[in-house]
C-alpha cells in the first residue's frame, strides 16, 4: 500500500533553496541533521527534498511538483501580500478540469503548482 510522496526536486544553492522555502514560503526544516548536498523541508502534510545539482543550468530543468491545498484563495493572497512572484502564465484560476489552480517558480526554476478541487 502506497501511504506517501515526497518529491525530490534539484538546487544549486542550499542556502538560497531553504531561504525561498522558509522564510518565503513558510515551511520548516524537516529534522534535526544538516546534510551535505541535501534539504528537506515541511509545512503541514507537504515534505519536499531537494539535492544538490551545482550545474543545473535553470532554464533547463523541468522539475514539477502538483501541491493540494485546500484553502487555494487564502494561500494565494498571502503568496501575493508577501511579494512571492507568480508565474507569468500561473495566476489563479479555474481549469477545465475542475481545479483551481496557481503556479510559481523557486530559484532553480522548479515549477510548484498549488491546485483545489472544485
Amino acid at each position: 500500500m502506497l501511504t506517501e510522496i515526497n518529491p525530490k526536486l534539484p538546487m544549486r544553492n542550499k542556502a538560497a533553496t531553504k531561504d525561498f522555502y522558509v522564510n518565503k514560503l513558510g515551511f520548516q526544516i524537516l529534522g534535526d541533521n544538516d546534510f551535505d548536498g541535501y534539504l528537506m523541508v515541511q509545512k503541514d502534510k507537504i515534505q519536499i527534498h531537494f539535492f544538490e545539482f551545482k550545474e543545473l543550468d535553470p532554464q533547463e530543468n523541468y522539475g514539477q511538483v502538483y501541491i493540494r491545498t485546500n484553502d487555494i484563495d487564502n494561500l494565494y493572497q498571502t503568496l501575493v501580500d508577501n511579494k512571492i512572484s507568480i508565474h507569468p502564465n500561473g495566476n489563479l484560476e479555474i481549469k477545465p478540469w475542475g481545479q483551481k489552480e496557481f503556479a510559481l517558480l523557486d530559484p532553480d526554476n522548479n515549477l510548484l503548482t498549488f491546485g483545489q478541487s472544485l
